[in-house]
């Protein structure tokens, strides 16, 4: 390396180091006089990427921000967990949504005030030359069990492409997800569910994504926070103060990459920086939502999932498992929506001095960075005479993302998908590679591009409404 790819390095080394222990105070917050900080203990129920905001807010500050001596707790099972929540062994828990229902269903008073992954973490993975739904007719797919989560979502994505499981498809019980690479590797099979970021993986062995079920329109309460109705009753306003917190944590994640990743590789314990660009790509930009509403129409397909083997689902209702009052008091009060127009703060409180085993991994993933493009704040622009211009859908693209990324409103995906009805069965069949056509109205389209062609690489600050994650080392679990 030349003398000036040296410097231009250790300038990058000394700017990240500044970051992690000379943190930028936000100026509301600087004349605020300390207050002893309250211990507080959070659990959280796996070592896997979808912990990823928890672990974030923590590492950042967030806590310390809101006045929270935070101690996180790993306890590795989820009964487990809502145990120690209803036993006050812990105060919060970021959990899968399946305990806290299970539990409530018990009659425990444990409900979920923030939802964080709110559809499943798998991408349809086919062989390079399945390039439409259509094609994978007469050839074969892989699930764990039947019945497991693989094969619930393999059934979903099929009947939301128009094809018959069974009939259409193939669908082989093969086992682990170890097992389905092997087959998928030998060609036995040709498609399969593959949870982020084993992703990564199948596109090293020349398979590619084809969907998504955030595209397919699944809604599932995978990850959440949860806490018990006593103490949202008896301390509300710490109940807000860790939601104030973990709202500024998960804007860190969607516009801090580098630190980030820093974070992903302490917790998950991989340098791999492939791996932890393909987690915070797909989970935390694309399916972590700025606004962490729990979704209520994804417990309620988990609810009729569990009154096939528990009768007191059938009349259960989702709002029964929800406190949406904190979430919405921040929304409404744009206390969220101030965050996406600012630059991303950390505590005004000083972090504890980062180990140096630590500041070693962050400066290793930092180094091993390319810098990406600042990109401008969208804004209305002219564009051509021509009616619409044409799109190549992208993983994790809905419509109402789309209505949001050139319109400005997520509710006008109904204009996308009227011009393209011919084409797509119904709102939620989309595919990667798809070509579709984005209409213009009244002459301006809200982004950055005015021509008829529109991809662009990512836009980290657009959410995609409507919104998981899997342990890296746990690749065997049957899903």
């Amino acid at each position: 390396m030349n003398r000036d790819g040296k410097n231009h390095v250790a300038l990058l080394i000394a700017v990240f180091l500044l970051t992690i222990f000379l943190p930028v105070s936000p100026t509301t917050a600087q004349n605020t006089p300390e207050r002893p900080l309250e211990k507080l203990i959070i659990a959280y129920s796996s070592v896997s990427a979808n912990m990823a905001p928890l672990w974030i807010t923590h590492e950042r500050g967030f806590f310390r921000k809101y006045g929270l001596d935070v101690q996180l707790v790993f306890i590795e099972s989820g009964s487990t967990t809502v145990q120690s929540l209803i036993s006050k062994e812990v105060a919060f828990a970021q959990m899968a949504g399946a305990g806290v229902l299970q539990s409530r269903l018990r009659g425990s008073d444990v409900v979920l005030i923030a939802g964080f992954l709110n559809t499943m973490d798998y991408q349809l993975m086919v062989d390079k030359g399945i390039t439409r739904p259509d094609q994978l007719k007469g050839k074969s797919m892989a699930v764990s069990r039947f019945g497991s989560s693989s094969d619930f979502a393999t059934r979903y994505a099929l009947d939301k492409f128009g094809l018959v499981p069974d009939r259409d498809v193939t669908i082989l019980e093969i086992g682990s997800q170890p097992a389905r690479f092997a087959a998928l590797e030998a060609g036995k099979i040709q498609a399969a569910m593959v949870a982020i970021p084993l992703t990564r993986r199948a596109k090293a062995l020349g398979f590619h994504a084809l969907a998504d079920l955030q595209m397919l329109g699944l809604e599932y309460q995978h990850t959440g926070l949860a806490t018990t109705e006593a103490l949202i009753r008896a301390r509300p306003d710490l109940v807000r103060n860790v939601m104030k917190a973990y709202v500024e944590g998960i804007h860190y994640y969607k516009t801090r990459r580098a630190g980030s990743l820093g974070i992903l590789a302490k917790y998950l314990k991989t340098p791999n920086v492939e791996v932890l660009t393909e987690v915070h790509e797909n989970l935390g930009l694309k399916l972590t939502p700025q606004k962490p509403y729990p979704t209520l129409r994804g417990i309620e397909i988990m609810l009729r999932e569990l009154a096939a083997r528990d009768s007191k689902a059938r009349g259960a209702k989702p709002d029964e498992f929800v406190n949406l009052a904190f979430i919405k008091e921040l929304d409404n009060s744009g206390f969220i929506d101030r965050l996406y127009k600012t630059q991303p703060v950390v505590a005004n409180r000083e972090e504890r001095p980062a180990p140096a085993a630590q500041i070693a991994q962050e400066t290793a993933v930092q180094n091993n960075l390319k810098a990406r493009p600042a990109r401008e704040e969208a804004k209305p622009v002219s564009v051509p005479a021509a009616k619409s211009g044409q799109y190549t859908v992208e993983t994790g693209d809905t419509l109402s993302y789309l209505a949001l990324k050139y319109y400005g409103d997520q509710y006008k995906w109904e204009k996308i998908y009227e011009a393209n009805k011919q084409t797509m069965r119904n709102p939620n069949s989309l595919y990667v590679g798809q070509k579709i056509m984005i209409p213009f109205l009244d002459g301006k389209l809200f982004g950055e591009q005015s021509l008829p062609v529109f991809n662009q690489s990512p836009d980290y600050n657009l959410e995609r409404p409507s919104a998981t994650a899997t342990n890296i080392s746990d690749v065997s679990e049957l899903r």
